[in-house]
């Protein structure tokens, strides 16, 4: 047998095709987990990519049924373990996050696949990038709380600017959204089937002087029509009012007693989102839950670069011991394979964990005067604004254009009808834009005797 036959295949894969350069995580048996040795190549290959004058579009993707299920936290918690490899666990979020943010930050164009998995570190690496693809095959989730951990890399920035309260209910439950239903949410910025993408991929690299545009126009060009048998996937009607109303408040304490008196609620859907929720929140670490809504209210006003650092002393503090959560759930429900039953939490419920404890993760501690400090270029920063600059349009862009307080506002109150098709002169022939923008006409907005409409 030869050597090249034996030899184990490199864990991310590197092609060119014409101007398009495009990395693919090839851990498939791992589901593309993010480990060390993959950010270490990634991150060269990305800087050598962003300076090449014959580098047009950068593309991220994934082998197999992932693009990326998340960092490889059990590699970090046995680094974690022992106080001579301590440095080591820090160390690997610390290049973890600064490659987030050299995606994020990237002066060319960037596509990212999330045909499969695409969970914890994956969304790291791809929720910041322009172009968000998603299939019928995407399952996103930032599933942190169910092992005792907060959602991070960047998450306490694209969660909060998220419609409504949509990315604290996420945050907070860890819950998976699937299918369309990520592109319907904000989550992605397109949606094309699966079958489509190596057709686009193709197209893609034929273009010799791509605009952000052009690409967001090729895209638009392979999207998928929803089926007759497909389900609505938009959090909307009454169940989205709930969430929001639950979701809204600032302690956990609130949102689990709104969630019990939800459970009371005329509307039967309602009542049995109520009932499941609570009990899903009541499987996480009570740590996790506290430090997760500070880390989303914190983030709402915060840049990309710092939302990053706030994080990086979360991280610390997990990993060097103000909560022994993050280790419990890790051994329990990825090392023990244990996913019904509550991990031993400690403390073990919402009034033991105190607000000293969650201030510890914040704010000057024994635990964030030992973080890594972040090697990120503050100059680039203004280039975190295209979260969602191709995707349907924000609940606020829509409340600023009915109000009359968007830039591109007119002076007169709209229809439905025109508000469509003022979002169509902003956004082009934007696929999903009718059925998103009504949505929200008819959860938040009243309308008079001639059609136009005043928002609530």
């Amino acid at each position: 047998m030869s050597m090249s036959s034996t030899a184990e295949e490199p864990t991310v894969l590197f092609e060119s095709h014409g101007a398009l350069r495009r990395y693919i995580l090839n851990r498939p048996k791992k589901l593309n987990a993010l480990d060390g040795t993959m950010i270490d190549a990634l991150h060269p290959k990305i800087q050598e990519w962003g300076a090449s004058e014959l580098c047009k579009i950068i593309v991220g993707d994934g082998k197999g049924k992932a693009f990326c299920a998340g960092g490889d936290v059990r590699a970090v918690i046995m680094d974690a373990a022992n106080e001579e490899t301590r440095s080591k666990a820090t160390g690997y979020f610390k290049k973890e996050f600064e490659l987030d943010y050299q995606l994020a930050t990237l002066s060319k164009p960037y596509v990212c696949i999330l045909d499969g998995f695409t969970m914890g570190g994956g969304v790291g690496l791809s929720a910041h990038s322009p172009f968000r693809i998603a299939t019928e095959n995407t399952t996103f989730a930032m599933p942190e709380t169910k092992i005792g951990y907060c959602p991070d890399v960047g998450a306490s920035y694209f969660l909060p600017r998220l419609d409504g309260e949509i990315g604290t209910y996420l945050g907070l439950t860890g819950e998976s959204v699937k299918g369309r239903a990520v592109f319907e949410n904000g989550l992605a910025t397109h949606f094309v089937p699966s079958r489509r993408i190596p057709q686009l991929l193709d197209i893609l690299g034929s273009m010799e002087e791509p605009t952000l545009r052009g690409i967001n126009a090729v895209i638009e060009e392979h999207y998928g029509e929803p089926s007759q048998e497909e389900e609505f996937g938009m959090i909307a009607g009454d169940l989205r009012v709930a969430l929001d109303t639950a979701f809204g408040h600032n302690s956990v304490e609130e949102i689990f007693d709104s969630l019990r008196e939800m459970e009371k609620s005329n509307s039967a859907i309602v009542g049995e989102w109520a009932k499941k929720t609570r009990s899903i929140l009541d499987l996480r670490s009570p740590t996790s839950l506290k430090v997760a809504l500070q880390a989303i209210r914190r983030g709402k006003t915060l840049s990309l670069a710092s939302a990053l650092r706030m994080e990086m002393g979360i991280a610390t503090a997990f990993i060097i011991g103000a909560s022994p959560d993050f280790t419990t759930g890790v051994t329990k429900v990825l090392v023990e394979g244990d996913r019904e039953n509550r991990p031993a939490w400690s403390p073990a419920s919402l009034s033991q964990v105190s607000k000293a404890l969650v201030k510890q993760f914040f704010d000057d501690s024994e635990y964030l005067s030992v973080a890594p400090e972040l090697s990120l270029e503050e100059d680039m920063a203004a280039n975190n604004g295209h979260f969602n600059n191709f995707g349907l349009p924000s609940e606020i862009e829509i409340k600023q254009i009915v109000r009359g307080e968007h830039k591109q506002s007119g002076a007169l109150a709209l229809t439905l009808d025109e508000l469509i098709q003022k979002f169509r002169s902003m956004r082009g022939d934007k696929n999903g834009l009718d059925l998103k923008v009504s949505e929200v006409v008819e959860r938040k907005c009243d309308c008079d005797a001639e059609g136009y409409l005043r928002w609530k």
